[in-house]
């Protein structure tokens, strides 16, 4: 298999570390970083806690089941080369097509809001300066090789890493009262109707911001394609995802819920334009940081620009092993000669820029319907990694293989990818369910938050009529090892 991979000029030429930085990178982000505050504000801290750790335990049984399949068969391709063998071909690649233009999409995203955050330091530069320089810095980093998508991916994941271990240090200090402050004690965890507020309707909407925060951890699996050492290093990577969830979401959360009651009004303004009242800029403050505000600015630049960062990779390389598999147009296998899928790069840095100047057009209409395409994407690809899991492991036992064999076994199966999958269609369908809870459905609103299932479906469907693909009987599903 190693020959085969470097006959096609593919290198694997990820660490350890890499892997485990690329793993909690996905993890760590924005949604942390900026919407920490609104969560216990909607929730309470009781609320977001629970919400957290549910979502966490849905990623860890979703992260498994993929350990499980790449460590068996590590290709760029992941679940859309797991979805061609172990389940149907046209659900391979709907799923496929989804996931690169998902982050493709979101390369756009982070150039604008990288030029956002840049407006805090330098307000009159105009924003498609800074987006024009942020793409050019992150096609660099990814044409240039593997390796340095790895060491600048290692690089922003770690200042992420050290940011939140900071904060988690400084507001332990503060809850111990051992900070410039006196500590708060259970105050906040008592006032108004914490600790959970709302009910379970409001935890029902923590579950999807929870469910965006944590979207990226399968970036894991495309990686598992490049890694040195697959066997090794995808289920150390995967195991390190949830532990790191749950001590980074889970500790920032109790911070975020001794120091800051959730009636403060600063947590329902946090935005990526406005980082001087996230809840980390006003822990750090608290602290007796003068400079909070500047870094904190700083490290979700690292933030936005490291999601950029994968989702080029990433999406490059889902339309690479979609060309290997006659998914897309064969010009994608072109690789520069230090084994980069150039022209998949080239057309995913185009298709970027592209939507980009939708933001610029129009009042950004079109960009956000995009946006919002793609917002879907992420749990539509999770929810295919489940259905994967289940009918991989179903069909190794058929074919009368021996899991003992297996060089990673996901726990507690089948309770595991079934019980993602429940949990995965639960949020998936909950995006906006408010729009039909009114007197009126809101009909704009839903479209806008469920236009990601039709366009799915209909790549799906089309695929299916065409080439009149069916459900692959477990005794026929390719178990083989080779690509």
């Amino acid at each position: 298999m190693e020959e085969t991979q470097q006959q096609q000029g593919l290198r694997r030429s990820l660490k350890a570390r890499h892997m485990n930085m690329i793993a909690i990178g996905g993890a760590i982000g924005t949604g942390l970083f900026v919407a920490g505050g609104e969560t216990v504000s909607s929730a309470g801290p009781g609320g977001a806690l629970v919400a957290y750790a549910l979502i966490g335990i849905m990623v860890y049984f979703l992260m498994t089941g993929l350990g499980e399949m790449a460590s068996y068969l590590p290709v760029s391709g992941s679940f859309e080369t797991y979805a061609n063998r172990y389940v149907d071909k046209s659900l391979g690649f709907a799923l496929g097509w989804n996931y690169w233009f998902n982050w493709a999409i979101t390369v756009a995203a982070e150039l604008v809001a990288g030029a956002l955050i840049m407006k805090y330091w330098f307000p009159d530069v105009p924003a498609a300066i800074w987006s024009g320089l942020f793409l050019i810095i992150l096609f660099v980093l990814n044409y240039l090789s593997t390796r340095s998508y790895g060491e600048s991916e290692f690089i922003f994941a770690g200042i992420k890493v050290l940011t939140v271990l900071v904060f988690l240090f400084a507001g332990t200090l503060l809850i111990l009262g051992l900070g410039p402050e006196p500590s708060p004690g259970f105050t906040n965890w008592t006032i108004g109707e914490a600790p959970f507020v709302g009910g379970f309707t409001a935890m029902l909407g923590i579950f999807m911001v929870a469910g965006f925060s944590f979207q990226g951890t399968e970036m894991i699996g495309i990686a598992a394609g490049e890694s040195e050492d697959p066997e090794k290093n995808v289920p150390r990577a995967v195991h390190s995802i949830f532990w790191r969830i749950l001590i980074f979401y889970l500790g920032a959360f109790t911070v975020i819920g001794f120091l800051i009651p959730y009636t403060d009004p600063n947590l329902l303004n946090t935005n990526i334009e406005n980082i001087s009242i996230s809840p980390f800029t006003l822990v750090f403050e608290r602290f007796g940081l003068a400079a909070a505000a500047s870094i904190m600015n700083a490290v979700i630049l690292t933030a936005v620009l490291s999601a950029g960062n994968s989702g080029l990779y990433v999406s490059t390389r889902m339309l690479y092993a979609m060309a290997e598999t006659g998914q897309a147009p064969k010009c994608f296998l072109k690789l520069n000669k230090r084994g980069v899928p150039s022209y998949a790069l080239f057309a995913t840095v185009v298709f970027g820029l592209a939507a980009f100047l939708t933001s610029l057009i129009g009042e950004g209409k079109a960009y956000d319907w995009l946006v919002n395409i793609s917002g879907m994407a992420g749990f539509i690809t999770w929810i295919g990694i489940a259905i994967c899991h289940f009918r991989f492991r179903r069909a190794y036992v058929a074919q009368g293989k021996d899991l003992k064999d297996l060089p990673y076994k996901a726990t507690w199966f089948p309770f595991g990818p079934l019980l993602a999958l429940i949990m995965c269609i639960i949020v998936t369908a909950g995006q906006n369910y408010s729009a039909f809870t009114g007197a009126e459905i809101d009909w704009y609103g839903a479209s806008v938050a469920y236009i990601g299932i039709p366009v799915f479906l209909a790549v799906f469907f089309y695929h299916k009529i065409k080439h009149k693909t069916h459900l692959i009987p477990l005794k026929e599903v390719n178990l083989s090892r080779d690509k």
